[in-house]
């Protein structure tokens, strides 16, 4: 092979991730599919509820269905490609894609950060000026929050994909140490350009840091609002501040992770990398549904009413 591939031609690049795929191939199709049903199931089932139910149509439980609607669009991005890949002889995939799958990926992450931070503000809204909530969070208001959510971290990782298929930039590697195109391609290139780290850099901070430190503001002030105020503002504080809080920890931990395989790779083992990657895509989407439909109690109070209409029928 050359020791360096130009992107003119179709490039196709291997999955070197998988541990032992040829004996537990079938597993963990059946395993990967019946966790994909689960996702799709869960998130969809309180986006609808939300939909359905006018008593939900807030800014708190909009917000909700848009960061659960963010999981669904996240695994469709991954599961069928790993689904594929389970039962074929080689697990490839043109770069082109490869890139699509790399810009999404991030995308739909940065955009959970930026959810995340809406939920944050509407909380804080909530609870230090709940007289002026409704004239504060408006319709109009939400929507420009949801469009900024995923406008937002659009930007620097289009840049990236845009430098990443430049005709000049080489490939000496065509294999990926994982399963999906994330922050592992950059090992594909022979020289990775300065202008790709430096957007990388910005992408970080543009998509994780920045909303991440307003979040972490945000509560700050609500735990002083809430430890000056009365038990009830204190009650209604840990009820809705609390899940928002356990996923933006699981979230949170999750992106560290990802952020830091990429220059440890050599030295992390491969079935270890393999569990920790799945874990980005794999339980989270089924965290979400689960912390909301029982920790926010309104949606948890529509979800028994839901069961015992099923149940009826």
């Amino acid at each position: 092979m050359e020791n360096s591939k130009s992107l003119n031609a179709t490039t196709y690049i291997t999955f070197d991730g998988y541990v032992d795929l040829h004996k537990f191939r079938y597993l963990y199709f059946v395993m990967i599919l019946t966790v994909y049903i689960l996702i799709i199931f869960s998130n969809a089932t309180i986006v609808c509820l939300i939909w359905t139910r006018k008593s939900l149509h807030e800014p708190m439980y909009i917000f909700i269905a848009a960061l659960l609607l963010n999981s669904i669009f996240t695994c469709t991005n991954i599961y069928p490609k790993m689904l594929i890949d389970f039962v074929s002889e080689k697990q490839v995939m043109s770069y082109s894609a490869c890139l699509v799958q790399f810009f999404l990926f991030y995308l739909f992450g940065g955009s959970e950060f930026f959810l995340l931070a809406a939920m944050a503000y509407d909380r804080f809204v909530s609870i230090s000026k709940p007289l002026q909530y409704p004239n504060i969070l408006t319709h109009t208001t939400v929507i420009i929050c949801l469009v900024l959510a995923w406008f937002v971290p659009a930007f620097p990782s289009m840049i990236l994909i845009i430098l990443l298929h430049n005709n000049e930039v080489k490939l000496c590697n065509l294999e990926v140490k994982g399963i999906f195109c994330n922050n592992a391609i950059y090992s594909l290139h022979c020289v990775i350009p300065r202008s790709v780290t430096i957007f990388g850099a910005f992408s970080v901070v543009n998509s994780i840091i920045l909303p991440l430190l307003f979040i972490v503001f945000t509560y700050t002030k609500i735990l002083i609002i809430s430890y000056r105020s009365c038990k009830e503002v204190r009650k209604k504080a840990a009820e809705t501040c609390l899940p928002h809080l356990l996923v933006l920890f699981s979230l949170t931990c999750l992106s560290v992770y990802d952020i830091i395989i990429v220059r440890t790779e050599s030295n992390f083992p491969k079935p270890a990398r393999m569990i920790m990657t799945l874990q980005i895509f794999l339980y989270h989407p089924l965290f979400n549904p689960l912390i909301y439909g029982l920790k926010m109690k309104e949606i948890h109070k529509h979800l028994k009413l839901l069961i015992c209409q099923a149940k009826t029928i």
